[in-house]
């Protein structure tokens, strides 16, 4: 990779460092993470203390009560699924007429990410578990300028979450509208609860959460204000080790976990691509990668599900046979295909590297804060991850009991010839997989270095009804691009929210020296030593 070679108008360059390095999307958490790394954690140290400061600093796109999933590799890459099922009594029929609510009780699910961050500790932590979450809970009880990415997000949510009527949705807006509104860029805002909790997380190893206090105090205020989530849930939830998928692709292995995320729809994608040569900035190029990614998007809307239901082993999306009978629906106009619909969401993404491990993690409430539906006095913002069901009959992803859903949150991870080569992700719900895609693309196929990698405006499909889905264009792509594409027959726009194409992070080792980039997109940056 080119390390001087800067296409894209970022003014960002990669950071270089021996020892560690860390990137995710918010200034704070990344030093916390640092933090880490300087007090001589390694970097699972500095992934959790990341992932919990991240609950504080960014709540617009995370919480406690969010999933989690990671990849670690320490001379093997090892996968963590620490996302949370329904509750035992969502059945198909508790869902109304007009579909799943996206607030309330209904969609939520067992939240996932404290029991990542437990398992990942248990396995490779170095410094004590109270020392990693102390940055998490220095922000929240003495407070945290809020950064301008941030409040946007949160002020874009005023007019979700404010309107909201019942017990239920009380202390959520008391917590994160304190003043009716929510607190603008540069402002300081606390949240004493949230650091009690992280206390309560880091005292007891995260069991308070699952089968004690914090526990009670979840199951008690939904049993209170009309909640389905039960004690018994609670105690039932464990994270998973989990084998990661992978496939070859242009000298690299791209590194996916299993269902029930949708990292096999970037493997897909990926294969179908092989077949056919990419040039960067080539209208026709576009089309491919957009045409790839819509079969692969609809196989994982299709296929991916709770892994107890899965119809179909995710290996057989892979296998060359199926992959070249997808490849040869590609032609030189877009195909007429409808992909199923799912809603995008909020999300954040970290990475982390030493001398010895590697980390890739992703946790997310989903839809930005969630379901709206905070347990009073403790900081802890309920997901609403049972948007991710389908309500089709005979589905394996329909809702049900017990049953983790369809999830977008997915780590990625890149090796050459079983030597790692680092973490990488792509935030951004819907746009996750494409995110992976376009990164890895850019730079397998390209030639990019991590930031430039980064850089690269990207394009998102968009599923609509009835077939009708659209393909927006970031900015940065030309008008002549987006005419080619129209001629081919693609429905295309402009989308002018940066957020909307994602938020990504790199750390890639060359030789001796770890390579780390940070999306522009987002706040944050890489910090490296």
């Amino acid at each position: 990779m080119d390390l001087t070679y800067y296409p894209y108008p970022s003014r960002r360059h990669v950071v270089l460092g021996r020892r560690g390095a860390v990137a995710t999307s918010q200034p704070l958490a990344a030093l916390a993470g640092m933090e880490m790394l300087l007090k001589g954690g390694n970097a699972v140290d500095a992934a959790i203390a990341m992932a919990a400061t991240l609950t504080v600093v960014e709540p617009t796109s995370n919480g406690i009560g969010g999933d989690l999933f990671a990849m670690v590799w320490d001379g093997t890459l090892h996968g963590l699924n620490a996302s949370g099922k329904s509750p035992l009594s969502l059945t198909p029929g508790r869902i109304p007429e007009g579909g799943m609510p996206e607030r309330g009780w209904l969609p939520v699910t067992v939240p996932g990410a404290v029991s990542g961050w437990r398992a990942l500790h248990e396995r490779f932590g170095r410094l004590p578990f109270p020392e990693v979450l102390a940055p998490a809970i220095r922000y929240a009880e003495e407070g945290f300028p809020v950064g301008p990415e941030t409040a946007r997000a949160w002020r874009r949510a005023e007019e979700i979450y404010l309107p909201l009527k019942g017990p239920e949705f009380g202390p959520f807006q008391e917590a994160f509208f304190p003043q009716g509104r929510a607190p603008r860029a540069g402002e300081v805002w606390r949240s004493p609860g949230h650091a009690e909790t992280l206390r309560e997380i880091a005292r007891t190893y995260g069991e308070s959460f699952y089968r004690g206090n914090l526990a009670k105090a979840m199951a008690a205020f939904s049993e209170a204000t009309g909640g389905l989530l039960t004690l018994e849930d609670l105690e039932a939830h464990e994270a998973e080790w989990v084998k990661p998928l992978s496939l070859e692709y242009r000298g690299l292995t791209v590194h996916e976990l299993p269902p029930n995320g949708q990292g096999i729809a970037t493997l897909l994608a990926l294969a179908i691509l092989e077949g056919f040569e990419l040039r960067p900035e080539d209208p026709f190029s576009y089309h491919l990668q957009i045409e790839a990614m819509r079969l692969a998007l609809a196989d994982a809307f299709h296929y991916v599900a709770d892994p107890r239901y899965l119809e179909k082993p995710p290996q057989a999306l892979l296998s060359p046979g199926y992959v070249a009978s997808r490849r040869s629906l590609i032609g030189e106009r877009a195909l007429p295909q409808a992909l199923p619909g799912i809603r995008p969401g909020g999300t954040v993404y970290l990475a982390a590297a030493d001398g010895e491990l590697m980390v890739s993690l992703i946790q997310s409430n989903y839809q930005g804060f969630g379901s709206g539906i905070l347990v009073p006095g403790t900081g802890i913002a309920l997901q609403n991850r049972g948007l991710g069901f389908s309500l089709e009959e005979g589905h394996p992803n329909r809702v049900g009991p017990g049953k983790r859903p369809y999830h977008t949150i997915i780590p990625g991870f890149l090796t050459r010839e079983g030597k790692a080569l680092g973490p990488f992700g792509v935030m951004g719900g819907y746009m996750q997989p494409q995110g992976h895609l376009q990164v890895v693309v850019g730079l397998a196929s390209f030639g990019l270095n991590p930031q430039a990698a980064l850089d690269r405006p990207r394009w998102q499909v968009v599923p609509g009804r009835g077939g009708e889905d659209r393909v927006v264009l970031e900015p940065g792509i030309p008008q002549a691009t987006a005419l080619v594409l129209r001629d081919l027959g693609h429905r295309v726009e402009y989308g002018m929210e940066p957020g909307y194409f994602g938020r990504g992070q790199v750390i890639l080792r060359q030789g001796e020296v770890l390579v780390a980039g940070s999306d522009p997109r987002a706040e944050g940056l890489a910090l490296v030593w």
